[in-house]
């Protein structure tokens, strides 16, 4: 009798030219992924060739009972690192059957700014660096902590390696590689101040890609940890007290600022972010308060700064940026749990469309 993995990790591609696409969403918690999958006749790289389908609304908070069918538009495709061979991870939005985006679609909104000629014209460059917890399943305590009791203080965990200081690496090293197959840009990975809290970097990537690539590490994030029996938090401060909250730190450039002069540029832009601060602080993430103290590396959340080489403001500029006039910053304020969809967006709109 085959073992279940066996059955699990069948190559298809010697019986039949059928592939599965696994389509993915975001649910109506704003984080909460969804996805289903469906058999297609043969591969397909372009997502205008793949056929739009549909799901109950009623059951992830996006409907009601009575008109419950939502549709989903495929909007990119990267390879599926878990069945492999030519199936694919489906990302999509999703729609009522008369058009209309639904309101917990934030990608509608965003594609239209990111289709502004002005915007594309400037080419915007996102990095963005997601951290995250890991959780044991069945007491919501991170891993490698001591059930019901704390570790040593924050210091020795940060880019560590070793069992009494690095929890989780397993899970981080799978996920590495497994966007990486996909077809995600992403840049690196580390371990975090707090124990049990790690970071990746998906970019640079240009304009709603970055937010596509982001929501495809997160799924692929969950279902290794579902693998592993290992829960991933994405709230911004998962433990209260001394211990570090956890951000979406976003990097940001634009053609013009990338080019000489560009530092007068990223001076201009900060100072139109710094006067929609309290619009953006809206919009970075649920429960960023708890985070945005003004300690642990975060600006307080009433107040906006910025500065070079600092950790402690709302938007950092790197000493190279200086040195060169030119370059990118970094928006501190996001968190964990942003959607990307938002931040990037609402950050090309502030700096490029925005006119105080």
């Amino acid at each position: 009798m085959s073992l279940l993995a066996d059955l699990v990790n069948l190559d298809l591609s010697d019986n039949t030219e059928k592939i599965i696409a696994e389509y993915i969403w975001v649910g109506g918690s704003g984080m909460d992924m969804r996805s289903k999958a469906r058999t297609l006749s043969g591969p397909v790289t372009d997502p205008s060739k793949l056929p739009k389908w549909n799901y109950d609304g009623s059951s992830t908070g996006q409907a009601p009972g009575q008109d419950s069918e939502v549709i989903l538009f495929p909007q990119a495709i990267f390879k599926d690192p878990f069945r492999r061979g030519n199936n694919i991870l489906v990302m999509c939005d999703a729609y009522t059957p008369a058009g209309e985006p639904i309101p917990t679609n934030k990608r509608h909104a965003a594609a239209e700014i990111f289709s502004n000629p002005d915007v594309v014209a400037e080419v915007p460059w996102y990095g963005i660096e997601q951290e995250y917890t890991l959780l044991q399943k069945d007491v919501n305590w991170p891993l490698g902590w001591p059930i019901g009791g704390y570790p040593g203080p924050q210091g020795p965990y940060y880019c560590s390696i070793g069992a009494d200081k690095s929890f989780g690496r397993d899970i981080v090293d799978a996920h590495y590689k497994a966007c990486l197959y996909a077809g995600i840009n992403i840049s690196g990975i580390n371990g975090e101040v707090m124990p049990g809290q790690w970071e990746f970097q998906v970019g640079p990537s240009v304009g709603i890609s970055a937010a596509d690539e982001v929501w495809i590490a997160r799924y692929i994030l969950e279902r290794i940890t579902e693998i592993a029996g290992v829960v991933v938090s994405f709230d911004p401060k998962p433990i209260p007290g001394d211990w570090n909250g956890a951000g979406a730190h976003t990097n940001y450039s634009t053609k013009t600022m990338r080019e000489e002069g560009g530092y007068e540029v990223i001076k201009k832009a900060i100072e139109k972010l710094g006067l929609r601060h309290k619009e953006h602080i809206a919009a970075y993430g649920e429960g960023n308060e708890r985070r945005l103290t003004g300690h642990h590396e975060t600006a307080d959340i009433n107040t906006f700064l910025w500065g070079v080489a600092n950790r402690g403001a709302s938007i950092r500029v790197g000493r190279d940026t200086e040195k060169e006039g030119k370059g990118y910053f970094e928006d501190r304020r996001p968190s964990s749990n942003m959607d990307p969809y938002i931040v990037t967006s609402m950050i090309a709109e502030t700096t490029l469309l925005w006119n105080p």
